[in-house]
């Protein structure tokens, strides 16, 4: 591609860019090829729009996040379902998982559409997929391999990656992240998770179903520690009962258990009233996710990072520096791929109509965990509440006061609601239990809309005996505490 000659936009035109004339390479460069494959819209036709990837078309959803682990998690239901039936009557059991034929199913799937969607984009005349990795070397100029691209919008949706910290002696032994370990070629007889966040709590539920032992390394007092405490100590409860869960505990030092040709490792610990050490197969590193602002050298532009290293931006989806807008897990720490969809559609709006800005008005961002059971939450939990100094009310109401979840003999499963007494809206709802990422759906929705406790509970039918009876009766129980 030749470089083109165009005018930097005026500040109007790109919320204060430079307003002399420069030459530049693209119209648009956009960084990451997840959610800001979308950005991409016709009213760009007329772009010249470079599109920088330096892993996989699609990111981190497609390939390595949402969806494969998602499709893993339902096989793994099945697993754990025909393992655990007889309390209905039902004499099934679970015999083996075909792991290669689990994971082909999966990526036979994936794979053609990663593939579809960079062959689709590169046969675009206006778009020029540009794979490797991107930094950026001054203002409005980013170097890709031998290449240094220029243009007036920058947009960074380079998501973010794996934390692995420095562990002495990781090196020596096989280990794995999300990244990675849903590709393995066997299923490993003792699974050891170091991390006690979303992505242990699904990958213990997935590989434990398909047979591993399984350890779970967390140095918090709870797992999903930044759950509600409710819901974070029933989770926490329910997979000490079906995992070996170590809380309190870090890990010194991994070491190989029979020298460098051997699989197995010994991860030595310091905890309380644990064990020194534990022996495993296969070390998975779920310690978390960090953006990648840096990796990108965005500082080189001036684009200010938080002390987390997000990049900083506006409720337009804008940064510090006129011209660059960033969408995603780069600037968004609670690295939602609906959050990532969202912000994509602003900024698709805003890089073209610069003069009439929108900004999200979808109140808060819900989030979900498909371990078993499974869990959502949106708004404020307890403890933020009564830091912010609301008036407030709890209700928790069990599953096994509706009759589907009686149908279920779900003893573990529950919706709480977190409710302003004045005015009798829903501040925070958490549930955990069967098809919680669906339940708390009418909830996000009262939520979005204004509507009360009072209005949710009585002003629409509640189909019985659907499990979204649960949710209904905790709201009616809200109804027994009387306004303030």
């Amino acid at each position: 591609m030749t470089d083109a000659i165009v005018a930097s936009p005026s500040a109007s035109q790109s919320g204060g860019a430079v307003t002399a004339a420069a030459h530049h390479t693209h119209d648009l460069v956009i960084i990451g090829t997840g959610s800001g494959n979308s950005v991409i819209t016709d009213e760009m036709d007329h772009w010249n729009i470079a599109l920088v990837e330096e892993g996989v078309m699609g990111g981190t959803c497609l390939n390595r996040g949402c969806i494969p682990t998602k499709m893993f998690v339902h096989t793994a239901n099945l697993a754990h379902q025909a393992a655990n039936s007889s309390r209905f009557g039902i004499d099934t059991q679970f015999n083996r998982a075909d792991w290669p034929a689990i994971r082909d199913r999966i990526f036979d799937r994936i794979d053609p559409i990663a593939t579809s969607g960079r062959d689709y984009r590169q046969s675009l005349d206006h778009v020029e997929l540009i794979e490797g990795h991107g930094e950026f070397v001054g203002q409005n100029r980013l170097q890709v391999g031998d290449r240094v691209l220029s243009a007036p919008r920058f947009v960074l949706a380079a998501g973010a990656h794996a934390v692995v910290p420095p562990i002495p002696g990781l090196d020596d032994v096989a280990w794995h992240t999300s990244d990675t370990i849903m590709r393995i070629d066997e299923v490993p007889d003792h699974l050891v998770i170091v991390g006690g966040g979303f992505i242990a709590v699904e990958m213990a539920h997935v590989f434990g179903s398909f047979g591993a032992r399984v350890t779970i390394l967390a140095r918090g007092d709870r797992l999903l520690r930044h759950e509600d405490p409710s819901i974070a100590h029933r989770i926490t409860a329910i997979y000490r009962d079906r995992f070996d869960v170590r809380l309190e505990t870090s890990v010194m030092e991994v070491e190989a258990a029979d020298g460098p040709t051997s699989d197995d490792f010994v991860v030595l610990l310091s905890g309380v009233d644990r064990q020194s050490a534990v022996t495993g197969d296969m070390l998975l590193v779920a310690t978390g996710r960090t953006p990648n602002g840096r990796t990108l050298g965005v500082e080189t532009t001036g684009v200010e990072l938080d002390p987390a290293g997000y990049v900083v931006v506006d409720e337009h989806q804008q940064t510090s520096v006129p011209g660059i807008w960033a969408l995603g897990d780069i600037c968004a720490p609670a690295q939602l791929k609906h959050k990532a969809n969202e912000d994509a559609r602003i900024v698709a709006h805003n890089l073209v109509h610069p003069d009439e800005p929108i900004a999200s008005s979808l109140g808060p961002v819900p989030h979900a965990v498909f371990g078993l059971p499974q869990i959502a939450s949106v708004g404020l939990t307890e403890p933020e509440a009564a830091a912010a100094g609301i008036d407030h009310v709890c209700v928790v109401h069990p599953y096994a006061a509706a009759a589907y979840g009686w149908a279920l003999e779900d003893q573990d499963g529950f919706v709480k609601l977190v409710v302003d007494t004045g005015s009798r809206l829903v501040l925070g709802a958490h549930v955990i239990g069967a098809q919680a990422p669906t339940m708390i759906q009418c909830l996000v929705q009262g939520m979005q809309f204004g509507q009360t406790v009072d209005e949710l509970g009585r002003g629409q039918w509640w189909i019985h005996p659907a499990l979204a009876e649960v949710v209904e009766q905790a709201l009616l129980a809200v109804e027994e505490s009387p306004p303030a």
